[in-house]
Parts: structure tokens; C-alpha cells; sequence
């Protein structure tokens, strides 16, 4: 049967989130860290407009603790928001493939959502329910469950009939159909929704800090904005690039290990 879905699993394959991978990705960030510092330096540009790499991790050497503090908070909020996000918007695809009459109703009302701005929907989310931890959890929610929605309507919907003809010729119930076949046959374009939804998941909650808040990463930018701390400013930049960088990481090392039977590309 040369169902990729049944196919027993390849023995050997290389990891894309392997060791030779996070190397390639390490030696990058160097070489991007070397030419960011003779960049500025070799044409003396101003430090206003992009300060030297060097004065940037200076800051970072000045401040681990406000750093820690700031990346914990955000972290913490990106990843409640996301794993709310992608239960609900899995969930929620599940459903609309099974019961077509609640697809009909909801999901218009799930594609007007995201027409919103997430800059209007924060605004009424810190009206609603304050400054809290919860109002950034709510907008990384917010930006997370509708493309992890879609990828599961469409995954669920794109499983070959053929296939579910064979299963049910030898007696496949529902249910048997659904965890054997469906789901896992889904399970790719799920994973890619997630890896998306992750960094989406990151601005909403940076977003959110932006409403107002004491600690986290979007009360470090906003404050190196408005007192123009340009140093200050680009390392929040640069760990936030590496806090979405290493949770993109994460979710693709899990997508490697539950869908081992995807070929690489």
C-alpha cells in the first residue's frame, strides 16, 4: 500500500532541527553578529541609526537580569496563548469537518475576526479585562487559532478517498477512520500552521505589552524607544528574534518526531 500515512519509518533520516542544523544556524548568527559590527564600523554609521554589535551585547553584559525577567514574562505569554490557540483551533477544524452545519454557521465569524486589526482587538481586550497577563495571552490566542483552523479543515479534507474506501472495506469505523488515517494524514499541514502560529503567537503577546505592563519584551522596546536608547533598543530586538527563532525550533523538533513518515523537502 503506498500510503505515506502507513509507510513504516525511515531509519537514519537527518534531522532538519538535528545538531548539524542548530551548528549551521550557530555559525550563522556569527557571521551575521561579524558583519554587523565591521558593517557599522567600516562605514562609520552613525549609532543612532544602527549602533555596533559590540555596544549591543554590552547591554545585554550591563542587564542579564532585566533581559531574563523581560524574555520568562514573554515567553511565558506566547506559549499559553499559543497552546490555547492551536488546541482551539484544532478542536475547532475537527469540527467544522465533521459537523458541516456549524462550519456554515461559525467560520464566516472566524474569517471576520481576523479582519480586525490586532492593534484594535488589543484595545478592547485591555478595556475588557485589563492589563493583566491575561489580555496578552488573549491576543496571542487571538492571532494563533484561525490559521491553525484552516490548515485542519484542509488537511482532514484532503485525505485520498481511495484510502478511506480501503479502511472501510475492512470494517473501519468512524473513529478508526479518523485516528488511523484522517488525522495523521493531516497532521503535516497542522505542523505547519504551528510553526506559523508560534511566531505569531510572539507578536501578539509583545503586542499586548505594548497596552501596558511593568516587565516583558514590548516594555523593553516601547522604553528604549521613547528614551532613545538606540544599544538598548537592538538588543531587545535581537533577543526577541532569538526567543522566536528557538520556539520555532522547538515546535519543529516536535513536528519531527510525531510526523516521522514526511519526507524531507
Amino acid at each position: 500500500m503506498a500510503d505515506t500515512v502507513l509507510e513504516a519509518p525511515r531509519r537514519g533520516g537527518a534531522s532538519p532541527v538535528g545538531g548539524g542544523a542548530v551548528l549551521r544556524m550557530v555559525l550563522t548568527l556569527l557571521g551575521m553578529a561579524v558583519a554587523w559590527e565591521a558593517l557599522v564600523r567600516g562605514l562609520a554609521i552613525p549609532g543612532y541609526y544602527l549602533p555596533p554589535f559590540s555596544a549591543v551585547c554590552l547591554q545585554l553584559w550591563r542587564s542579564p537580569d532585566l533581559f531574563l525577567a523581560a524574555v520568562l514574562r514573554t515567553g511565558g505569554e506566547t506559549l499559553l496563548g499559543f497552546v490555547a490557540g492551536g488546541l482551539f483551533g484544532l478542536l475547532s477544524g475537527i469540527v467544522f469537518v465533521h459537523v458541516r452545519v456549524i462550519e456554515r454557521m461559525f467560520f464566516p465569524f472566524f474569517v471576520v475576526s481576523q479582519s480586525v486589526p490586532v492593534i484594535a482587538f488589543g484595545a478592547l481586550i485591555v478595556i475588557w479585562f485589563g492589563n493583566g497577563i491575561f489580555a496578552k495571552v488573549a491576543i496571542a490566542f487571538y492571532l494563533t487559532f484561525f490559521p491553525v483552523t484552516v490548515s485542519t479543515v484542509r488537511g482532514l479534507g484532503s485525505v485520498d478517498p481511495q484510502h478511506i474506501a480501503l479502511l472501510r472495506s475492512f470494517g473501519a469505523r468512524a473513529p478508526k477512520l479518523f485516528f488511523s488515517l484522517r488525522f495523521p494524514s493531516a497532521l503535516p499541514l497542522i505542523f505547519v500552521s504551528l510553526r506559523l502560529g508560534i511566531s505569531l503567537s510572539l507578536i501578539g503577546a509583545i503586542v499586548g505589552e505594548w497596552f501596558g505592563d511593568t516587565v516583558g519584551l514590548g516594555v523593553l522596546l516601547l522604553q528604549a524607544m521613547f528614551n532613545e536608547q538606540m544599544p538598548r533598543l537592538w538588543a531587545t530586538i535581537v533577543i526577541a528574534a532569538l526567543l522566536g527563532s528557538g520556539l520555532y525550533l522547538v515546535v519543529a523538533a516536535i513536528e519531527r518526531r510525531v510526523v516521522w513518515w514526511r519526507d524531507e523537502l
